[in-house]
């Protein structure tokens, strides 16, 4: 799995969750190969760092397989507890075997031992005098995403960095039609000892960081959705009310569409729209575990136009636009090597048509609210200033006139802003607009 993710670019979650499928492993043994794959492309800048202390050639040159299997013997070496070294060494060196590289068992057994051996008195760059080796070897990042977070101070770039090494807690959404937020944290502490009232989401609960809610006998009767606080905040940005028609611009996979459609109500309606039918039903999917009759999917290209809803007027209209992501690295390690420079600027042309396609549905003193979930600020704020200086019927919400829930986390012009570090919450952006004629 680690050398797909490298050779071809695949989703690290998706190419996990396919394979895990395939195999039918012990639950200790899922848990291992997800934290193997994981653990491995989250810190792989520092491993990298620490392999070429031990290796007397170009990591970059040698084969995939060879530098993945170094990589996960080192992650192994480095931070995990539960595999002995000699194992970690001797399972790396059987990796390569079984890839048919007898050639190279011999390389990987030497420099992992001696990893093995020399890898605690390997220095790693200290914050304060090389701040970019810092964020780059110790906290594994990419060069340019260190630059642009250390705009935001060293310490509190190091502090984000180390956030997004962490593990991220098992968030899930009440779902009020079937139950309450408290008598589902009752419930789920049976479960879930760890479990716990989101700080700031009003129908948010921590489960923790262990066990899979998709299993759970509340998931399975559609009392809760699995979905982030931060991606929660969005939709109490939003606001829907009972009866309302809304429209979700970019909705797969659809957590946000099924938390709109619980609070508008059976008298309310949902459009969920996506250029990917195959994404759609994901969608509709949810919304039947939900008991959702009221949401419809419909297939469209947003940045092209809306297609059969282009003279349709909504109440309300969420564009939670394609980004790069920067805000989930705890939940995807490998965006951090998937993302690249350009990427922001490139996206940012994307989001700013999107958002004016969906602009063109929103009703009389309808609402318009944009999010991300990533950092940069070319796909948030900038998307944002050039729309409004585009379209002069919209104009940003007053502060005092959005949802209390949403006001620890604004910042000087109204808009959300969360924090991995701050908040333990995924990174997200969003901003409300009010259609003023």
């Amino acid at each position: 799995m680690l050398e797909r993710v490298e050779r071809s670019s695949a989703y690290a979650d998706l190419a996990l969750h396919a394979e895990l499928g395939r195999e039918r492993l012990a639950r200790p043994d899922r848990a291992l190969a997800t934290e193997l794959v994981y653990g491995t492309l989250r810190w792989r800048g520092r491993l990298d760092f620490l392999l070429t202390h031990v290796l007397d050639r170009d990591l970059a040159k040698l084969e995939p397989v060879v530098r993945c299997a170094l990589r996960m013997g080192a992650y192994q070496l480095s931070f995990s507890d539960r595999v002995p070294d000699s194992a970690a060494v001797d399972e790396a060196v059987r990796c390569v075997r079984a890839a048919g590289l007898e050639r190279a068992t011999g390389l990987v057994n030497a420099v992992l031992r001696r990893l093995a051996a020399e890898g605690g008195s390997i220095a790693l760059p200290e914050l304060e005098r090389d701040p970019l080796g810092h964020l780059t070897h110790a906290l594994s990042l990419p060069g340019w995403i260190a630059n642009r977070w250390f705009e935001l101070g060293p310490d509190e770039a190091a502090a984000l960095a180390k956030a997004c090494n962490a593990a991220p807690p098992i968030t899930v959404r009440a779902n009020l039609r079937r139950t309450t937020r408290e008598a589902l944290l009752a419930e789920l502490r049976e479960r879930h000892p760890e479990a716990e009232a989101c700080a700031h989401a009003p129908r948010g609960i921590r489960l923790g960081h262990r066990g899979d809610p998709s299993r759970d006998p509340a998931f399975l009767d559609g009392r809760f959705t699995v979905q982030d606080e931060a991606s929660q905040l969005v939709v109490e940005l939003l606001d829907p009310r009972p009866g309302e028609r809304v429209l979700d611009a970019c909705a797969a996979p659809g957590a946000k569409a099924s938390a709109i459609a619980e609070r508008v109500g059976d008298a309310g309606r949902v459009i969920a729209l996506d250029r990917h039918a195959r994404r759609l039903e994901l969608v509709a999917r949810d919304a039947r575990r939900l008991g959702l009759a009221h949401v419809e999917t419909v297939v469209a290209d947003t940045t092209r136009s809306l297609g059969p809803l282009a003279e349709a007027r909504f109440d309300r209209v969420l564009v939670d636009a394609p980004c790069s992501g920067l805000g989930t690295l705890r939940r995807n390690p490998d965006l951090r090597w998937r993302v690249q420079p350009e990427d922001p600027a490139r996206l940012a042309e994307t989001q700013l048509a999107i958002l004016r396609s969906a602009s063109a549905v929103v009703g009389p003193e309808g609402t318009l609210v944009y999010s991300t979930c990533t950092l940069t600020r070319e796909e948030n704020e900038s998307v944002v200033e050039a729309f409004l200086g585009q379209e002069s019927g919209f104009r940003r919400a007053p502060r005092s006139a959005l949802p209390a829930a949403v006001q620890p986390l604004l910042d000087d012009e109204g808009q959300l802003r969360a924090w991995p570090h701050r908040h333990d919450a995924d990174g997200f952006f969003a901003a409300r607009l009010e259609r003023v004629r």
